[in-house]
């Protein structure tokens, strides 16, 4: 059987690259190894792989120096950081810097295959859009992005600001791209408070996996979309406008634009 992608996990911990090796090796995974950034570049470099799990709190070469120079030497292969130091600003600043997913430590195997899962997808949607502008075929649409007027975080949710001073939060067209259909979502509720970074919501797809939707922002949950919990299949069809998540009211809405991505300058 074919191997489902070649995958680079780079961690100090030998424990961590051992228990990532035998659980992507027994679903097909091609699983090399590195201890440090450094040795991580010099593969990257080398040799191509899909993907890229990476530790963020290592010596010399931390997880987010790591994507600056990922970026620099301009490697295509999509980067997913990890670490135990699960702050939220360690999982807003790696999304900023161009990861395209986090997983907290300790993860479990699910968690770490369903991520897995999504980058793969990630990295043929974007294979996909290079190929067509190789062939001049921009106008081939492969996903729809978020509203120029609007902020992201990573390629996983949006924000849109009222000018009532409460923002409605949704999941982007590109992350409802990388799973499978929608079967159900699992809200939060009227009230609660969502954290930038924190999953704010789980959708259950028709292959059975889970996936944890981060909130692009911080703040209280004053309304739930009734119309998308009367019909799930909404946030795939219109995930932009009528197919959006909460309205909340902010916490520090100015300080938390500071690590989004405004959606406009997706257009440049």
């Amino acid at each position: 059987m074919p191997n489902k992608g070649n995958i680079l996990v780079v961690d100090d911990e030998q424990v961590i690259l051992n228990a990532v090796k035998k659980i992507c090796s027994a679903e097909d995974y091609y699983v090399d190894e590195s201890p440090d950034a450094k040795d991580a570049l010099n593969k990257l470099e080398k040799r191509k792989f899909d993907l890229v799990l990476c530790d963020i709190m290592m010596p010399e070469i931390d997880g987010f120096k790591f994507l600056d120079e990922i970026r620099h030497k301009k490697i295509e292969s999509p980067v997913i950081m990890t670490t135990g130091y699960s702050t939220v600003e360690n999982a807003v600043n790696s999304l900023y810097k161009g990861a395209i997913d986090f997983i907290p430590k300790p993860f479990t195997a699910d968690e770490l295959l369903t991520s897995l899962s999504r980058g793969m997808k990630y990295l043929e949607i974007q294979n996909n859009i290079r190929q067509n502008e190789k062939l001049n075929r921009n106008s081939t649409l492969i996903y729809v992005p978020c509203p120029a007027k609007y902020y992201r975080l990573g390629y996983s949710t949006w924000v849109s600001l009222e000018t009532k001073g409460t923002a409605i939060i949704g999941i982007t067209d590109l992350f409802l791209k990388t799973i499978e259909s929608v079967s159900d979502i699992q809200f939060m509720r009227i009230d609660e408070e969502i954290i930038q970074g924190i999953s704010c919501l789980q959708i259950i797809c028709i292959d059975g996996q889970m996936h944890q939707v981060l909130a692009s922002i911080s703040g209280r949950i004053i309304e739930i979309n009734e119309e998308l919990l009367n019909n799930k299949t909404i946030v795939e069809k219109d995930p932009y406008f009528n197919g959006w998540l909460y309205r909340v009211i902010p916490n520090d809405i100015d300080y938390e634009l500071k690590h989004l991505t405004p959606c406009s300058s997706d257009r440049i």
